[in-house]
């Protein structure tokens, strides 16, 4: 059975490659991220983060839960994210939404709130599948990874000591 230290090392090292795929989709293939995949990225972030965090501090029990907590619930937000964004990209053609305005506009003109709720919603630039590997658009491989490291999280709150 790994450690909890390796569990956090190893979520924390798969949010680094997600986030590297993400650079080099972005800047290498040139891929615009929609504003789901930008929400997307954020939570890849913080989750990251606890998980470094949680390396780096090396925290007794309670420790361990608290921070296996917190990546867990921003886990399954940003699956929860994700799973809309593959919701819309399997939506038949006429059920799409129409394309909104971008992430910067609508922060600039609109209230946070509504802005979060456009973007949930979605448009019809996350509809859009771009790339896909197996079978599957880089939405769905996201929504695999936040599943994994929910679970991963999520397990260290029943470890014992």
């Amino acid at each position: 059975m790994l450690s909890s230290r390796r569990v956090f090392l190893l979520g924390f090292l798969l949010c680094a490659c997600m986030a590297g795929g993400a650079g080099y989709f972005q800047f290498i293939d040139h891929l615009e991220p929609c504003p789901l995949c930008i929400l997307q990225r954020i939570f890849t972030l913080l989750i990251g983060l606890i998980m470094l965090l949680a390396v780096l501090h090396h925290p007794g029990a309670m420790g361990v839960r608290i921070y296996g907590f917190f990546a867990g619930l921003a886990a399954i937000v940003g699956a929860s994210i994700s799973a809309r964004h593959v919701w819309l990209q399997n939506l038949p053609e006429d059920q799409v939404p129409s394309c909104g305005p971008g992430l910067n506009f609508m922060f600039d003109n609109f209230p946070l709130g509504d802005t979060i709720n456009m973007v949930l919603r979605g448009s019809g630039e996350c509809a859009e599948v771009l790339w896909t590997f197996i079978g599957l658009s880089i939405p769905a491989w996201t929504l695999l990874a936040f599943m994994l490291l929910a679970v991963g999280s999520l397990t260290q709150l029943f470890r014992r000591y």
